[in-house]
């Protein structure tokens, strides 16, 4: 049977554009997206040209190179203002973020990664890569891992066969069997871990709202390495996981 294609192909080549262009954090010359989409380049090219005049994409007049535009942007914001999930968690986050005095972050998972939806900066001095609308992988996210954590054995091998574990820092766990071992240690304790494996020298604890078989994102604490002690980590613990039963307890009341 000849496998049915789907509707608006066109549409999911210019996605594999959007999301390249989301996952740059500098703008990109054509010969470098087509290399990245595997499109051609006259597709590449002229899939380019309309989302630049729809407002999607913008281009640098002077050396030609693509970013994300304003249309989109302003789509992407309006939709993280809609999700009712942060009006529920805000509150709690906003504890968690003054009882832990470090940076708390709320995500949601996109396909293959998690997308910030709130960021509450820490009350001491850290530099991190993450803001609203910004994405990072499940497998090297505490966040992330947490979402796995809570999906069945066959979906985290859909996951794991249709996504390269790539090596974002030394300490980023590469191996299936290793990430499946540390995927049962989340599902035991109920958090996860991000050892430095996304971002050196950042460490996160993170944990999934999961409600009835529902997944409404997940949240974590972002420490500097330098800062975490014994005692500072159990305090972390312990505040992430009360923050997430009661953003569940406000769920039920929904």
């Amino acid at each position: 049977m000849t496998k049915k294609q789907p509707y608006g192909t066109v549409l999911m080549k210019a996605d594999q554009i959007l999301d390249y262009l989301s996952k740059s954090n500098q703008p990109q010359r054509l010969y470098k997206i087509v290399e990245q989409t595997d499109l051609t380049n006259s597709t590449a090219s002229k899939i380019l040209n309309t989302l630049e005049l729809i407002g999607y994409v913008k281009r640098d007049p002077e050396n030609q190179e693509f970013s994300l535009g304003p249309a989109i942007t302003r789509y992407a914001n309006r939709s993280i203002e809609q999700m009712d999930i942060k009006k529920v968690a805000y509150p709690h986050l906003e504890k968690l973020r003054d009882h832990t005095t470090e940076t708390v972050h709320f995500g949601v998972m996109d396909r293959d990664k998690i997308i910030y939806i709130e960021k509450l900066e820490s009350q001491n001095p850290v530099s991190l890569y993450s803001q609203v609308g910004k994405t990072v992988p499940l497998y090297c996210s505490a966040m992330g891992k947490s979402i796995l954590a809570d999906q069945t054995d066959e979906e985290i091998n859909r996951y794991l066969n249709e996504n390269k574990l790539q090596r974002k820092t030394e300490h980023t766990i590469t191996s299936k069997s290793a990430f499946k071992e540390e995927l049962k240690r989340v599902r035991n304790l109920g958090y996860a871990f991000d050892d430095a494996e996304h971002e050196l020298d950042i460490f996160c604890v993170g944990t999934s709202i999961t409600s009835n078989g529902h997944n409404f994102g997940a949240l974590s604490v972002s420490v500097p390495k330098y800062r975490m002690t014994t005692q500072l980590l159990a305090m972390v613990i312990d505040e992430v996981s009360m923050c997430k039963e009661n953003i569940l307890a406000d769920l039920h009341g929904y």
